[in-house]
């Protein structure tokens, strides 16, 4: 079967005839200093800009581009959504606004936000396998850099912005954004925000799959108790319980343009959430009572001890260009300084059960010489503080601190297109409890380009990536005595870390076919990984109070997969084109001696038809996703499943620059029920059920 789709899916973008997106086209990539299109780099790439970012713009990141080939969602109940990168998620990817690492706490936890507002990105970049040249060992498995233009890089003359609202249905979730930017001369000026409220999300039938989840207790050896079922699987029908939450985002910045293209910004970034954790979610916690049903389920939900984030994070960003600095030596130097101010607190009830803090400073210097072949000599400094006080504190605190030094280059000739780079890093990390580690790693990758013809392009890359350990895999419950171990609530277990791990260390290989002209886009990607000492969680077999017991250990792994997307016209119906688009992707992990990777994505094969002209536009969309039969050792299976999508949007000009855009999305159409196999909370909280999305944007 899967050869089947295979066939058929590299067939279908083999002879795919389409007009090439604007993103592959136009689109310089950013989060490269030598700022190259993304249709000139051999590097897996992949864009969201313009019309297509604001159709897909979702609450969290990793809805957002969840279905982009290569790209899955890691979802902890709405509030949550943790991009996942060829199953690569946590310390393994970074998220980047602006150039700049997110650092909040998303990859110690699942049930952790990551705290990007995507609704008020400009354009999301994502850069598939190893970026580790750029941006540093945590890069092991991709980056994904949102950009805002909070400190405006070009001059602005008068004012322009945006305002929108949005609903949707399955969640009751109210959606409001404003952007508004101007400028006099030489000064910019941003501000922007969001705010965002939501109730239980609505869900085809029951949000705990009871039998998965007595199954998942015998695969870890525990035993299943009758006598308990009740309280142990207090479940609920047609929602998830406890689902809830707002946030608010607020974003300040300005800039000062000196000379042609020079400038120095600041920018100022409040971004907090209140959300909830499914229940049965968490480790330690116990319910009781009936099943809910119907609008009484609020009230006796209030009875319960439940378990919510209440998280709070300011950023301060600065910025510095400066061009033309020493003609042919260093044509661009880029400046960056961000200092993040985290912290977020666990309520159980009206107590707090854990507090979670980061505080951050980011430096980062980009020498860059254009003219036909372009390179960058980068330094790159993050100074990082993490704490977390309470019963669920199992990870101490930790002083760390990294530098890294890189440099790119890239070589043109008349069909080829060479980049070659280097990275060397150091890595401290000094816990409270003592057993300070540090860590020297070296990176090195190169690429080409083959331009075959006009139409047609072969690139290939190859990577060696080193990653250090991170600070949960190094020091989780480390001085605790078996006694003393405490339970990662998210996950249900307890982990305990490995002051002796090493380096992890990958060789990667992409290899990519593109066809590209006026009318016509298709690209297949195949990609082969392998890690020499992957980290990884490995159980034990023992229990302490009945809590099955983790171990961080070391292991080989290999991954490999494909991702296919194409679009293609085929007509010209009423003044607008008729396109079909055909995408997918697969992805295969095993370890030498452990089994398989454990919460992998499926394989996924999907499809688009759409009908658009100047003003308006329509969509059919269907993403089939198979079983994953291969969970990993101690993983339940998740079923497949296959949603139906649907939208129109209209668009209005008026007079000067101003557009109205309206836009009605019509999202799992069938009611089907999906549970995310990449999801630690498959078994307790599935997808949203049918909804209605419908939104208006002004821009002026």
């Amino acid at each position: 079967m899967k050869r089947t789709l295979i066939a058929a899916l590299v067939g279908a973008a083999s002879q795919a005839m389409a007009q090439v997106p604007e993103s592959r086209v136009e689109h310089v990539l950013v989060t490269m200093p030598i700022h190259k299109k993304a249709a000139e780099t051999a590097l897996p790439v992949t864009v969201v800009t313009g019309e297509e970012l604001r159709r897909l713009a979702a609450s969290t990141l990793g809805e957002t581009l969840g279905d982009k080939p290569g790209i899955s969602n890691s979802s902890f109940g709405p509030g949550v959504g943790r991009p996942v990168i060829r199953g690569q998620a946590g310390p393994r990817t970074i998220n980047l606004n602006n150039g700049i690492a997110a650092a909040d706490v998303s990859s110690l936890s699942p049930d952790h936000a990551v705290s990007i507002e995507a609704m008020l990105a400009e354009s999301i970049e994502v850069l598939r396998g190893p970026a580790t040249m750029l941006y540093g060992g945590g890069a092991i498995g991709g980056v994904i850099n949102t950009r805002d233009n909070r400190i405006p890089t070009d001059r602005i003359d008068g004012i322009q912005g945006a305002v929108e609202y949005r609903y949707d249905d399955a969640p009751e979730m109210n959606t409001g954004v404003l952007k508004l930017e101007g400028g006099a001369g030489d000064f910019a000026f941003h501000v922007s925000g969001t705010f965002r409220d939501f109730e239980d999300v609505s869900i085809p039938g029951l949000a705990i799959d009871e039998e998965a989840v007595e199954m998942q207790e015998e695969l870890l050896g525990g035993e299943h108790d009758e006598d308990h079922e009740e309280e142990e699987l207090e479940n609920s029908d047609g929602f998830i319980a406890n689902t809830n939450g707002d946030s608010d985002v607020f974003t300040l910045g300005g800039s000062y343009h000196f000379g042609e293209k020079n400038y120095v910004g600041l920018a100022y970034n409040s971004f907090e959430t209140n959300y909830g954790i499914p229940p049965g979610a968490h480790g330690h916690e116990e319910h009781e009572g009936e099943e809910h049903e119907g609008e009484d389920h609020e009230e006796e939900e209030e009875e319960e001890e439940i378990i919510r984030i209440d998280l709070k994070q300011e950023r301060y960003d600065t910025q510095l260009h400066l061009h033309d600095v020493v003609p042919g030596l260093i044509d661009t130097v880029r400046g960056f300084l961000t200092y993040t101010d985290y912290e977020h607190v666990e309520l159980e009830g009206a107590e707090i059960g854990t507090q979670f803090s980061r505080e951050t400073y980011e430096g980062r210097l980009e020498l860059v010489r254009e003219g036909d072949n372009h390179g960058v000599l980068g330094l790159q400094w993050r100074a990082d503080e993490f704490e977390a006080v309470g019963e669920e504190a199992y990870v101490p605190k930790t002083d760390s601190s990294e530098w890294g030094v890189f440099y790119v280059q890239d070589f043109h000739t008349q069909d080829w297109q060479f980049e070659v780079g280097g990275r060397a890093e150091y890595v401290e990390r000094d816990p409270a409890t003592g057993f300070e580690e540090d860590f020297t790693s070296f990176s090195l990758s190169g690429s080409g380009l083959y331009n075959i013809n006009s139409d047609w392009s072969l690139g290939a890359s190859l990577s060696r990536a080193e990653r250090a350990p991170s600070t949960e895999e190094l020091f989780s419950n480390l001085n605790n005595s078996a006694e003393e171990f405490v339970t990662h609530a998210a996950t249900g277990i307890i982990e305990v870390g490995d002051p002796n791990l090493d380096t992890e260390v990958s060789l990667n290989a992409d290899l990519s076919l593109t066809y590209m002209s006026e009318r016509a886009f298709a690209e297949i990607t195949f990609f082969y990984n392998t890690f020499n000492d992957y980290i990884f969680l490995l159980n034990t077999g023992s229990e302490v109070d009945e809590t099955p017991v983790y171990v961080y250990e070391q292991d080989d792994a290999n991954f490999y997969g494909l991702e296919v997307e194409s679009s293609f016209e085929l007509a010209t119906v009423a003044g607008g084109a008729v396109s079909l688009g055909v995408f997918g992707d697969m992805i295969t992990g095993e370890f030498d001696s452990a089994g398989d990777v454990p919460r992998l994505p499926p394989m996924r094969v999907g499809s688009e038809l759409s009908w658009r002209s100047d003003s308006l536009g329509v969509y059919l969309k269907v993403l089939n996703a198979s079983d994953q039969d291969n969970p990993g050792d101690f993983e339940t299976e998740t079923d497949g499943y296959t949603r139906w999508d649907a939208g129109i949007d209209y668009s209005m000009q008026f007079a000067g620059n101003t557009e109205l855009f309206a836009f009605l999305k019509l999202k799992n159409i069938t009611d089907e029920e999906i549970r995310l196999s990449t999801s630690f909370l498959r078994n307790f909280a599935p997808q949203a059920g049918e909804s209605v999305e419908a939104g208006v944007r002004l821009m002026f």
